[in-house]
């Protein structure tokens, strides 16, 4: 899954589902949740305050944790003064009961249950003795929004009577100060450095609190502490709606049919998928599947036509997951809690749920671990741009049964070297018989500074192929998704054989994903990016060195006085440090490439790193 860059679209509202609402007809049998029993988190009270247990909805706080304390026996109040909770004490402490309400667990003393309404039966008024000078909820993590757009923390009240003489210096509602007007990340360039004008902080919980001390200062460490405190705040609260903003924009751009007419024309890309779906029976049918980012609902249409029994297709984008709905009403195989099956088995089995795989379970109640089968087309330019790889790994530890199926369930990142048919300058060195070579050696310089994606022709591949890392999906962690790695490269044969000197300009990256027969028993399946196979949208991801490197297989070629990598004394192989890692900016990612051309002698000469941004 790759795509351009494109206008930010309209705010979406995540807390709405636009496309169909699921209800359960009957009530829920005591102690046991199925398949049966999932229903629209949108159903019930009609105002935009979530509870903090159940599926209700406020038009106000008070009404809400009147609600709370009578069905759920949680007295936020009384909790909130036997405790002495401040304002963002207040705020950790609702971020703290989601979080564990998300998990199925009691906030209070931690017991697990199968689902929400086990949970729901079991909570009990909590001992706020046994609380103080220990709340679980004390990190400064809880300071982060758990729910996205979470109406409560910003319509929270419960302080506005209160002086806000212990927040340091006074800071207008919707305003930042003038001072230093930013927030600085961890050191590093530029793109770490948060310009906090350039965010709408209308909200309390979201002002960014940058204090200017001017003068001398006269509450000494106490005021520190203080604004220590605020900066946290501010970063937790900026951060997330930083990655709003890009998740909008993000999903906003598969809301444009163009992308999705070029996925599903990628023949390479569809099949793979169709091939893996329908030609494993003894996996897909009657399986429950989850389709993380559903798009036009293809995967879910394959895995519905394969004989799933219920298939829940996930995208957060509104207009996708409505396009999905319909494509799968018009289908004959979108579910209807209301129609009457009269067989064994119901072809409308695909529900489409408009939300964040990460929400998933505020949005719909589904059994815990619930899936056979986890599906996700999730891959993008260098395989990990877009980052959707986290989202996926979410899914799995929270919706997957244990040993359940994730496909793909490999992916690996391949790379070679790549000769002077892999940039610009063959074109520029004879444009209608003219030489305009300096325009070309330009260009190659500019693309020694920023990534490409492109189709890279196989014959311009000179060196041998390596892998530079492996992911297994079904056991990786988030974490894994930031390495360092190598790739060792000589000549390919067919250059190998080419008396002389080869140059090489520069790196080519690729990946390839497989459906092996860990899950896919009947029919295993490789979806293959390679410039030696049929091209995909994906294509390959071209890095330009600084400057070419010269190459031979010809071990007795050695000039002692020149340095490695030059037409006297050239590499009999490269060896590049690569790192890739997660970059500041949500979504994206950094690639580091320290270079090093080792001759025949083991002589060694090492480049500069650069560093790109995809």
């Amino acid at each position: 899954m790759a795509t351009e860059a494109r206008e930010l679209p309209p705010k979406q509202e995540p807390l709405r589902d636009d496309g169909e609402d699921y209800e359960d007809d009957g009530e829920e049998e005591e102690g046991e949740e199925g398949w049966d029993d999932w229903e629209s988190d949108g159903e019930g009270g009609g105002g935009g305050l979530l509870c903090l247990f159940c599926s209700s909805r406020f038009d106000s706080e008070g009404s809400l944790f009147a609600h709370c304390g009578s069905e759920h026996r949680f007295d936020f109040q009384k909790v909130v003064r036997e405790l002495g909770l401040d304002f963002y004490g207040c705020i950790k402490l609702i971020n703290f009961v989601r979080s564990k309400v998300a998990e199925n667990k009691c906030w209070s003393c931690g017991q697990a249950f199968a689902g929400n309404s086990e949970l729901c039966g079991h909570l009990h008024v909590a001992e706020v003795s046994q609380l103080e000078g220990k709340v679980p909820w004390a990190e400064d993590s809880y300071l982060k929004p758990f729910m996205e757009d979470d109406s409560l923390l910003h319509s929270l009240s419960i302080f506005d009577d209160d002086e806000e003489e212990d927040f340091g210096v006074p800071v207008e509602r919707g305003e930042c100060s003038g001072g230093n007007g930013r927030l600085a990340g961890p050191q590093g360039n530029g793109r770490n450095t948060i310009n906090s004008a350039c965010y709408d902080v209308g909200a309390r919980f979201q002002k960014a609190v940058t204090i200017e001390c001017t003068g001398e200062d006269k509450n000494g460490p106490l005021l520190e502490e203080q604004t220590d405190r605020q900066l946290k705040i501010t970063r937790a609260s900026v951060t997330a709606k930083e990655i709003k903003t890009v998740d909008d924009n993000y999903f906003g751009s598969y809301s444009s049919f163009g992308i999705h007419r070029e996925m599903l024309g990628d023949k390479v890309r569809t099949d793979a998928y169709r091939d893996a779906l329908l030609g494993n029976p003894s996996l897909v049918n009657g399986a429950t599947l989850l389709d993380v980012g559903c798009g036009t609902g293809i995967l879910s249409l394959f895995a519905a036509k394969a004989g799933a029994s219920k298939v829940v297709a996930v995208d957060g984008s509104a207009k996708m997951s409505s396009v999905a709905t319909q494509v799968a009403k018009i289908n004959g195989l979108l579910y209807d809690e209301n129609t009457k099956v009269e067989q064994n088995r119901s072809p409308h089995v695909i529900s489409v749920v408009h939300t964040k795989a990460e929400e998933l379970n505020h949005k719909i109640q589904i059994p815990p671990n619930g899936f056979d089968v986890l599906v996700s087309e999730w891959m993008g330019y260098c395989l990990l741009y877009e980052s959707m790889l986290s989202s996926v790994i979410y899914a799995r530890d929270h919706f997957l049964k244990p040993g359940g199926a994730i496909l793909p369930d490999t992916a690996t990142i391949l790379g070679a070297g790549f000769g002077k048919g892999g940039t610009s300058l063959p074109f520029w060195e004879n444009v209608y018989g003219f030489d305009m070579s300096c325009i070309g050696k330009e260009v190659t310089g500019s693309s020694a500074r920023f990534p490409l994606v492109d189709i890279l022709p196989s014959q311009d591949i000179v060196t041998d192929t390596a892998v530079l890392h492996s992911f297994d999906l079904a056991s990786m962690k988030e974490s894994d998704m930031d390495f360092t790695s190598s790739l060792e490269l000589g000549l390919s044969g067919s250059d190998a054989a080419v008396p002389g000197v080869t140059w090489c300009y520069g790196i080519v990256l690729w990946f390839d994903t497989g459906f092996t027969d860990r899950f896919c028993k009947d029919k295993p399946v490789v979806l293959s990016t390679s410039p030696f196979s049929t091209p995909t949208h994906w294509s390959q991801t071209i890095f330009t060195f600084e400057e070419p490197i010269a190459m031979t297989h010809d071990e007795s070629v050695d000039d002692s006085s020149a340095s490695v990598g030059t037409a006297e004394c050239p590499a009999v192989t490269v060896r590049s440090r690569i790192s890739i890692v997660r970059a500041s900016e949500h979504r994206s990612i950094d690639i580091s490439i320290e270079t090093t051309g080792i001759s025949s002698n083991g002589r060694k000469h090492s480049w500069p790193a650069q560093i790109f941004n995809l």
